[in-house]
This record gives structure tokens, C-alpha cells and sequence, in this order.
């Protein structure tokens, strides 16, 4: 998944996002739950907007043995059902189909997307033995963040349970280069309560994906945030 964008400045806002504002305390930090009900509140956005959390970490991101990246099943997915590509032989093409596979290929779904250039998926998947072909379109999966890894567990033999996982919920996420890690984890309409087990999910999963060399506090803050609206820092 792409890093979501910095959020701006307030100053940048209108009249409605101001308003959202007064409803938030500035130096304030709220549990999660209470946090997650405001950032559902403050939304000022039209439409059903995600509900996002930041979370500020405590590693090196220059250093190759501090990156956080991982995957974990959400219980109640994101709200977006994601469109999956199965990079498979002829023996796992039944499988991937079977287990909800948006589009499933050998050889010849590489050379297409070599030939056409067009990429209609938002994830792949791929055996180890189809790595070697898609080497060959790296350079147009690499940059969208859609070429498989066994780092984030897209590269793998159980194709079935892999699909299911990503067509039900399963992220994957990693620091960006200033230390911070950004994760969806539902919608603006959802009840708190689906949010809250996402948002307890993902924190466990953040705190199992800690580098063995960081040192010192790990997690240094957190912000929850809707779409568009004011962010809510939330008590460690």
C-alpha cells in the first residue's frame, strides 16, 4: 500500500475544517476509543472517508536492521475490497480462482502486462517459481508497489490462504523514510466499536514488527485522523 500524504497545515483549511477543530482538543490525548469517536465526528468530508492512524516510531530509518514492515489481517478489512492478481503455475490456477483471485495467470499474464503496460490489480501474489518471469516487468509493478515479497508475504506456496487473506482484510505496511508508519483501518461510518478491534490489531502488529535493534521508546506517538478533518492524539 502507498504511504498516505502528510496532513496539512490547518491554516491550509476552510471554515468547516475549523469548526471540526474546536471539537479536538490541541495538547490533549484521549484513549482510543474516545479518540476514534471524535475522528468520526470531526470529519468534514462528504463522503464516507477513511479513518486513518500515524504512528511517529522510534527507529533509524537510514538503517537496514531498524525497518518496520509486515502484513496483518484486519478483522473488518478496510472497506475496500481489493482487486487481486495470482502469479501462479498451471498446478495453482484452480486454487487462486477458488479462493476469490481477480485475475490469475502464468507466463502469459507477465508478457501481457509486459506488452499492454496496463496494471488493473491493487495487489499481487506470485509462487516462488514465477519470480524469475516477473522480473521482467519489475520496473512497472516495482514503482506501484505491487511487486510481490516474501517480506510482506505475497510470495508464498499457499496461494489459497494468501488470497483469502488479502481479498478479507490483510495489509501490509512499513516505515517510511521519516520513521512514521501510516494505515488505514476503516471508514467514517463504521461503529466505533469495528474500528477499536482494527485499530488494537494493528497495534499489535506494529509491536511485534519491532526491530530487535531498536533501542529506547518504540512507539513515541500516536494520531488517529479521518480522511479529511483534524487529527487526535491518542494516549500510549
Amino acid at each position: 500500500m502507498r504511504a498516505l500524504a502528510p496532513r496539512k497545515n490547518d491554516m491550509a483549511h476552510g471554515k468547516r475544517y475549523q469548526a471540526r477543530t474546536k471539537l479536538v482538543g490541541a495538547t490533549k490525548l484521549y484513549d482510543s476509543a474516545e479518540a476514534l469517536e471524535l475522528v468520526k465526528r470531526a470529519s468534514t468530508s462528504k463522503f464516507d472517508g477513511a479513518v486513518e492512524v500515524h504512528i511517529r516510531l522510534g527507529i533509524d530509518p537510514k538503517k537496514g536492521d531498524q525497518q518496520v514492515r509486515a502484513t496483518v489481517v484486519l478483522p473488518h478489512g478496510t472497506g475496500k475490497t481489493k482487486r487481486v492478481a495470482a502469479f501462479v503455475n498451471a498446478e495453482k490456477m484452480a486454487e487462486a480462482k477458488a479462493a476469490g483471485a481477480d485475475i490469475v495467470g502464468g507466463k502469459e499474464l507477465v508478457e501481457q502486462i509486459k506488452t499492454t503496460e496496463k496494471i488493473e490489480f491493487d495487489v499481487a501474489v506470485a509462487t516462488p517459481d514465477m519470480m524469475k518471469d516477473l522480473a521482467s516487468i519489475a520496473k512497472l509493478l516495482g514503482p506501484r508497489g505491487l511487486m510481490p515479497s516474501p517480506k510482506n508475504g505475497t510470495v508464498t506456496t499457499a496461494i489459497s490462504e494468501t488470497v483469502t487473506n488479502l481479498k478479507g482484510g490483510m495489509v501490509a505496511f512499513k516505515n517510511d523514510d521519516t520513521a512514521n508508519v501510516h494505515q488505514i483501518i476503516g471508514r467514517v461510518s463504521w461503529d466505533v466499536s469495528k474500528l477499536q478491534e482494527n485499530y488494537a490489531t494493528f497495534m499489535e502488529a506494529i509491536r511485534r514488527a519491532k526491530p530487535g535493534s531498536s533501542k529506547g521508546v518504540y512507539v513515541r506517538s500516536i494520531t488517529l485522523a479521518p480522511t479529511m478533518g483534524p487529527g487526535v492524539k491518542v494516549q500510549l
